[in-house]
């Protein structure tokens, strides 16, 4: 392509949510690309073959121009996740699924993972080896977790 400012970065989707508040919300999906546009504002698309109870959420978003909190994991299960704040760009129903594709920005809300793991199984009751012992093992599952709100 030459140097036409076509440095575009794609990765395979490997799991999606959305934020909602305090919770997650597991979008389940046949296939799904990120792609970092490279572009001086920062620009990321998420394009997902989602599942088709998702399509409302989506199309709602789409509609009223909603900002979207969408935690991805990319190229493997092991990354961490990055949280982007996305807009909807369109919904195209495709038989019993529907293409999805939002446009978005990385937030520096990235998570601290182990920080939050930690919290996490201490709320839980672990003490000491039991902690060390659960909090490696869970480092690796890496688990989804919803830390209930600070008051």
């Amino acid at each position: 392509m030459g140097s036409g400012g076509f440095d575009m970065k794609t990765f395979r989707l490997i799991s999606m949510q959305i934020a909602d508040h305090d919770s997650l919300t597991d979008i389940a999906f046949k296939e799904g690309l990120i792609i970092n546009k490279e572009d001086d504002q920062g620009t990321w698309l998420i394009e997902a073959f989602v599942e088709k109870e998702f399509i409302p959420v989506f199309e709602e978003a789409c509609k009223e121009n909603k900002d979207i909190v969408t935690q991805v994991i990319i190229t493997k299960k092991e990354n961490d996740p990055a949280t982007f704040k996305t807009k909807v760009c369109s919904v195209r129903a495709i038989n019993d699924h529907a293409c999805v594709l939002l446009r978005g920005k990385l937030t520096r809300l990235r998570s601290d993972y182990p920080a939050q793991l930690l919290e996490y199984l201490m709320e839980q009751g672990f003490t000491d080896g039991e902690l060390v012992t659960e909090f490696r093992k869970n480092l690796i599952a890496r688990p989804r977790l919803v830390l209930p709100k600070k008051v």
